[in-house]
């Protein structure tokens, strides 16, 4: 529903057909066909590009390619979710129609590095129409953004019924595939540089970008990847998956040997009996769960070598430099809203650190002097902890390749706080990278002169690492990649500054309580 209301919001927000028409972005021929846009604040704009065309469960294919001017001055449909009981029209949400992809750029004659932005929403949810590109796009790089099949329609395995299926459990990633190759194609008549592409993405958008990372298909498609808020540890496996696909089946009373009449069902059938069938066959996840499974990227060793964060990315990204981080307080529960001592927290955190909660404070204490009480319980349990684990994994793989190993891994941790709930939670850095303060009203209603200063230095600093593969920009000190010996990172706050290894023992500590299901998994 949340989604859904803040989609409606970015569809009020772009300009309709009646505006367009006096603010004309300059046509562009692209492989498919000619397209036109809108300016944008002061970007061009092109929304809604179709790149793909789907069929339910299969790969996706090229667009067929059109004669006509395609008007490209609004967003296009979202794909097929849950929106709440709304009703969508087919020009807001579609199965077919939903790979559309979205353009900003400043000079079409330009050669600038390009970043694709992968949204969240997990692999269930979303639309790129969340965070508009065109202020990020002012800072020499063209922005592209993507919509694709989401939940049981990007990611129902139904390779162990039919080998015509053998890639169904992966056909949303290969959305992106599929994106990454228009943007090879054509990307360069909007001004954009095919052989300098990032791609960035925050929580499920993040999961995204290290699923790439072990894609053989998406392979020197993209060159640098950031991945925001996103190590939650995807844990299905084949078995998992072929299990969860042939349960589908028979929550429909449809046979193996019927197995095309999948595509027929209407979506909230399908949707539905895909629920029931995680709860009858691997489980269904519970929010707040360490790890994610179900309906989201299978491993078969061919399409999707493993999957990422466990530690780390599949040798074929070894080039790969990445930018990586999370907020201080992430999906946690804040308790900012009300007053509490020390003795306060700890009754509350011993439920979860049992016979080490004081050594829980002591290495909090350690690791963020000035804290409240309230803090103890707010910071995240979920994301930091597993991206140290990735982190020491990918510089280890680093130092063992004896230089061979070119890229390099820049971390950061982002702790500005909002005055609207006093905390940095998942997702607030987005207005901040994206450049876009003045369109976060909910979170930001008045955004000061330092709030305008962090929000430039961020996008800044995401579009200088686009352009090199290094974040290092003007008025920041020094920025050194990543080790397991230095635990350098940069905090990004009204003042940005270095730490290193500032939280190591805290981390492994929240690891350790933390994540007991998912070491129950693994036992397995």
């Amino acid at each position: 529903m949340k989604g859904f209301i803040v989609s409606l919001m970015c569809l009020a927000f772009v300009a309709g057909p009646a505006l367009a028409q006096e603010n004309k972005a300059a046509v562009v021929s692209t492989k498919q066909g000619k397209v036109s846009g809108i300016v944008q604040e002061g970007t061009f704009a092109y929304l809604g590009i179709p790149y793909a065309q789907v069929e339910r469960c299969m790969p996706p294919l090229p667009v067929k390619k059109w004669k006509w001017v395609r008007v490209c001055d609004h967003w296009g449909p979202q794909a097929m979710q849950q929106t709440g009981g709304r009703q969508l029209s087919e020009a807001e949400m579609s199965e077919k129609n939903s790979c559309v992809l979205n353009v900003w750029t400043t000079d079409l004659k330009g050669r600038k590095p390009v970043m694709l932005w992968l949204h969240g929403g997990g692999f269930d949810s979303g639309t790129s129409a969340w965070n508009p590109g065109m202020q990020l796009a002012k800072k020499d790089v063209v922005v592209v953004s993507v919509n694709h099949r989401l939940n049981i329609l990007g990611f129902l395995d139904l390779s162990a019924v039919s080998k015509k299926y053998k890639d169904s459990g992966n056909v949303g990633m290969l959305d992106i595939v599929q994106a990454l190759e228009w943007i090879r194609d054509n990307i360069a008549r909007f001004g954009g540089d095919p052989n300098n592409v990032t791609i960035f993405g925050e929580s499920g958008g993040g999961g995204k970008v290290g699923t790439l990372m072990c894609m053989p298909k998406a392979r020197r498609l993209f060159h640098k990847a950031i991945i925001m808020s996103g190590t939650i540890l995807n844990v299905n496996n084949r078995e998992m998956t072929q299990t969860l696909g042939k349960a589908v089946l028979k929550e429909l009373g449809i046979s193996e040997a019927d197995v095309d009449r999948i595509k027929d069902v209407p979506y909230q059938q399908l949707y539905e009996a895909g629920q029931r069938a995680m709860a009858a066959s691997i489980g269904t996840r519970k929010p707040g769960t360490p790890m994610m499974w179900g309906f989201g990227p299978t491993p078969d060793g061919e399409t999707l070598l493993q999957q990422p964060f466990q530690p780390s990315f599949s040798s074929i990204s070894s080039e790969i430099p990445v930018l990586m981080g999370t907020t201080f307080n992430e999906l946690q529960r804040l308790y900012y809203n009300r007053e509490m001592t020390i003795d306060d927290a700890r009754q509350q955190l011993v439920k979860t650190f049992g016979d080490e909660t004081e050594a829980y404070i002591n290495a909090f204490a350690k690791a963020y002097p000035d804290y409240t009480p309230q803090d103890l319980l707010s910071i995240d349990w979920l994301f930091r902890p597993k991206t140290l684990i990735t982190a020491d994994a990918f510089a280890a793989e680093s130092a063992e390749n004896d230089g061979s190993h070119t890229s390099h891994l820049y971390l950061y941790l982002f702790t500005w706080r909002s005055p609207v709930n006093r905390g940095s939670v998942h997702g607030h850095e987005l207005k901040f990278c994206f450049n876009t303060l003045h369109h976060a009203h909910n979170e930001l209603p008045q955004p000061s002169e330092q709030d305008l200063r962090l929000a430039d230095t961020m996008s800044s600093v995401w579009a200088q690492f686009a352009k090199t593969g290094n974040p290092n920009t003007n008025g920041l000190p020094a920025w050194h990649p990543y080790t397991a010996e230095n635990g350098e990172l940069m905090v990004f706050d009204h003042r940005c500054y270095i730490r290193n290894n500032p939280d190591r023992e805290l981390q492994q500590i929240i690891n350790r309580h933390c994540f007991k299901q998912l070491d129950e998994f693994k036992k397995r």
